[in-house]
């Protein structure tokens, strides 16, 4: 009995030497792939979180085009306009406007979740990850309600844009935002939004974010009307020149920079993606600089600042959609375009529409998002993202989808703008006095100047 123990002793050393010897090479290996994995997590959450300051930092950018595009008279408005939309956009979002467009999916329209952050714990990873997500999507909503300020500058009432820029983000945005972007918080267990589950494409927001401002803009420029003395009696367009261009290239500078958080950022990952979207943001930046340029100084005779610098915004516009999707030299092509396309549609809408847009929102952020949405359906190139465009052999089912998401948050963003521009008008009204216009709305709608003991006032 003795010697049959011992021998099955003996059979059995070597096999529990070897799941030792296992045991041991794979506890380091777990933890490791368990570290690994925790550092992934972090390493997107502070991604995410960096991003997201950087897509704050487009707020003064975004005021510093406004101001500088604008008079002197009006400077103080413009700046005060800028800080409500992050000031009031923000809470809004958090409170309303993230759960109609994150929330529970009902029939792909918007969501309903009601307070939908309101059970988060803050000591959790999830927890932590959701609120960061939070902060992310804030700023883009406060993105696209700032758009808007600009389109109706030098002459509209500020509680009236009060209201505007609180609707912007408690539901004209989200609700759009919820088409295409649904899914993003919650995965699939919440459902995609319509336009989403038919394989819309846009990364970063061409159409979400720039053209839902841009769209509401033009509503809002058509509602309120032209600047005093923008238009002669027989309609002609008259320049109304801004008082800073160089605070208004300042704050082309400071929007290209925080677009490198609107853009790669928006793989809330910290993964290799964000190097060629980065590449793919500054190709097409600086292309659309060029080809305004290049297309003012032919049609002009000289190479105008203001519409160059327009041009790099216009290029990064154009590229949002589909920085992903396409290559570095599609990025070039389509940030080419769209700087051409941005002088024809300024001047188009100014002197043909005759609807004055003083800083030309309407043109950078809805043409042109709507041009870099439907650029993916022929740009998206193989071993970039998941799809593949008409250029590189691909079908038009892309490019319809992508026509169809373009128009059809066009008529809900032109349309909810006018609706809410024309209510307003026929309430509490949406413009300021003849006379508080010609005196400017920093001393009329603020009580004060912002270049007290230098500014010289005009009647125009």
């Amino acid at each position: 009995m003795f010697e049959e123990k011992k021998q099955t002793t003996a059979l059995l050393r070597p096999k529990v030497w070897a799941l030792t010897l296992l045991l041991a090479t794979l506890t380091p290996a777990m933890a490791f792939a368990e570290g690994e994995a925790l550092s992934q997590e972090h390493g997107n959450l502070l991604w995410t979180l960096i991003a997201a300051i950087l897509v704050m930092f487009m707020q003064p950018g975004f005021a510093l085009v406004e101001m500088g595009f604008s008079r002197a008279k009006n400077a103080g408005n413009i700046l005060m306009k800028n800080l409500l939309d992050f000031s009031a956009g923000v809470p809004v979002f958090f409170l309303v406007g993230f759960g109609i467009m994150f929330g529970q999916d009902i029939s792909g329209f918007f969501g309903s979740s009601g307070f939908a952050l309101s059970g988060v714990d803050p000591t959790s990873a999830a927890g932590q990850w959701d609120l960061t997500f939070l902060f992310f999507q804030s700023v883009f909503a406060a993105t696209a309600a700032t758009i808007i300020s600009g389109g109706i500058a030098e002459r509209t009432k500020f509680s009236a844009y009060i209201i505007v820029s609180i609707a912007v983000t408690a539901l004209i945005y989200p609700v759009s935002g919820h088409w295409a972007w649904g899914s993003l918080w919650g995965g699939d267990e919440l459902g995609a939004g319509w336009l989403e589950a038919m394989g819309f494409i846009d990364f970063a927001g061409s159409t979400v974010v720039h053209s839902v401002g841009g769209w509401i803009a033009l509503a809002g420029a058509i509602v309120v009307g032209p600047r005093l003395g923008k238009y002669t009696a027989d309609g002609k367009a008259k320049a109304i020149p801004g008082h800073n261009i160089p605070l208004a290239g300042l704050g082309v500078f400071i929007l290209w920079f925080g677009w490198f958080g609107f853009n790669p950022g928006s793989t809330t990952t910290a993964d290799g993606t964000i190097g060629y979207i980065a590449v793919n943001t500054a190709m097409a930046a600086c292309t659309g600089a060029l080809g305004a340029m290049i297309f003012a100084w032919i049609k002009h005779g000289k190479p105008d600042t203001s519409m160059s610098l327009n041009g790099a915004l216009a290029g990064l516009v154009a590229i949002t959609a589909g920085c992903y999707e396409v290559s570095p030299v599609g990025s070039l092509i389509i940030g080419l375009l769209a700087g051409i396309l941005v002088v024809i549609s300024i001047e188009f809408i100014d002197q043909v529409l005759k609807i004055d847009d003083p800083v030309g929102a309407s043109s950078v952020h809805g043409v042109c998002g709507v041009f870099g949405t439907i650029a993916v359906g022929f740009f998206a190139a193989p071993g970039y993202g998941d799809n593949v465009g008409i250029f590189y052999g691909g079908g038009s089912e892309i490019l319809v989808t992508q026509l169809i998401g373009a128009a059809a948050v066009f008529a809900w963003a032109f349309g909810a703008g006018l609706a809410l521009f024309t209510i307003l008008k026929m309430t509490i009204g949406v413009r300021v006095t003849q006379e508080e216009e010609l005196k400017g709305l920093d001393i009329t709608e603020h009580g004060m100047e912002s270049y007290n003991g230098f500014q010289i006032f005009t009647n125009e």
